[in-house]
């Protein structure tokens, strides 16, 4: 199984910089840039403070999908 999220094309919707948001989330950019390109799957209390920012349910931004 693997974690999806939609992280960078919200955040780019909302026209929030990745060094805005790892400053505003207190991570790296380095950190930032890994969950959204999938490399690192953010702790479960990221993945809440992450929905909080975005004042969004974490289902609307992380999905889980079965690999074939």
């Amino acid at each position: 199984m693997n974690v999806h999220n939609k992280i960078k094309e919200i955040r780019e919707s909302k026209k929030i910089t990745q060094i805005q948001m790892a400053t505003d989330l207190g991570v790296s950019r380095q950190t930032m840039n890994a969950i959204e390109k999938t490399k690192y799957n953010p702790s479960l209390e990221l993945s809440l403070k992450i929905a909080k920012y975005f004042n969004m349910h974490v289902e609307e931004i992380f999905q889980l999908e079965e690999e074939e």
